[in-house]
């Protein structure tokens, strides 16, 4: 049973870690003007990061995700995936990449437990992939689609960023492109940062036209198990592909939460959009600090709100999606 749990009896057994900030892509909605280093401290090593896993695992922690930025890449990849390996109670290690290096490494990732693998890809057309993106790398990145495929991952994840007047209306191109392929398409909701609030305005549409859609075409809800993301997923029987929908302004998004995140440097997030984040690696030096570190992440898990307040424009200290992980 897991011990990481809120006081509003929340259950947490999923695990966001950043691992870089640095992206190589300049997608509008995250980093128009490409990756800027604000001097910050080095990220989380080797070592940290299995200091850091290996309590979480304790703590009763099922699934991690490692993300960025463009977490693939560190040099060191394949050694952070080995690495979370060890823990025998992570049943999943995930990753959210944007796919420019796939077809060259995704068998190596496989070889070293990855299970799961979450791809950005906004459009399905390849100049306004480059227009959202700004890198020409589509035929790239559906080649290594095929890549992870065919390594033997059973299903592929795809995030498309839900924006009003560029993709909201390609809804069908989408659908038919999941008919006879083992995609989970999942359409995310354009959220408000402190550095996209204008974006945001001109183009955040709800995913409640797409959940309408999909019921009137009798695209049906599967559950959600606990160590899932937040997305409702839909299955079509004359389908092969799942539909999932992210909707974080929907009424009580926040009452399903099961993930916390630890950014790259080391930084315990409560919230996507919290107010604060709490300092964990100066108890990730060695192996004997564990019981302090498990004890600080349960004692600080106690502070985690009932919700955020995106309704209200508050992203709290979030000023781009890279700086946590999203």
């Amino acid at each position: 049973m897991t011990q990481l749990i809120d006081t509003f009896a929340r259950k947490f057994y999923y695990l966001r870690l950043s691992i870089t900030d640095v992206c190589n892509f300049r997608c509008t909605y995250c980093l128009p003007n490409g990756y800027q280093s604000k001097g910050y401290q080095a990220f989380l090593s080797l070592a940290e990061i299995g200091h850091l896993t290996k309590a979480f695992a304790e703590l009763g922690t099922e699934k991690i995700r490692l993300t960025g930025g463009e977490p693939t890449m560190r040099r060191d990849f394949i050694d952070i995936i080995a690495t979370i390996k060890q823990n025998q109670a992570i049943k999943k290690i995930a990753v959210t990449t944007n796919g420019y290096r796939l077809a060259k490494n995704v068998s190596h990732w496989k070889r070293a437990g990855l299970t799961d693998i979450n791809v950005s890809v906004d459009s399905l057309d390849p100049r306004q992939f480059l227009a959202i993106t700004g890198q020409d790398k589509f035929f790239q990145v559906m080649a290594g689609i095929d890549a992870a495929l065919e390594a033997g991952f059973a299903k592929i994840k795809v995030n498309v960023v839900l924006m009003k007047n560029i993709n909201d209306s390609n809804l069908a191109s989408f659908i038919n492109w999941i008919k006879l392929r083992p995609i989970q398409l999942r359409f995310i909701e354009l959220m408000e940062t402190g550095e996209s609030d204008k974006l945001f305005h001109r183009h955040h549409v709800s995913g409640e036209k797409i959940r309408w859609r999909l019921l009137e075409q009798n695209w049906q809800p599967i559950p959600r198990y606990r160590s899932d993301g937040p997305a409702q997923v839909f299955k079509h029987p004359d389908y092969c592909g799942e539909i999932g929908l992210i909707m974080p302004y929907e009424k009580n998004f926040c009452q399903s939460c099961n993930r916390l995140r630890v950014s790259s440097i080391g930084h315990l997030h409560l919230c996507l959009f919290g107010e604060r984040s709490i300092i964990l690696r100066d108890l990730l030096v060695d192996a004997s600090q564990s019981e302090a570190l498990k004890a600080r992440i349960q004692a600080e898990l106690q502070l985690k709100r009932e919700t955020h307040f995106l309704h209200h424009g508050d992203s709290g200290i979030t000023s781009n999606l890279s700086v946590i992980g999203g």
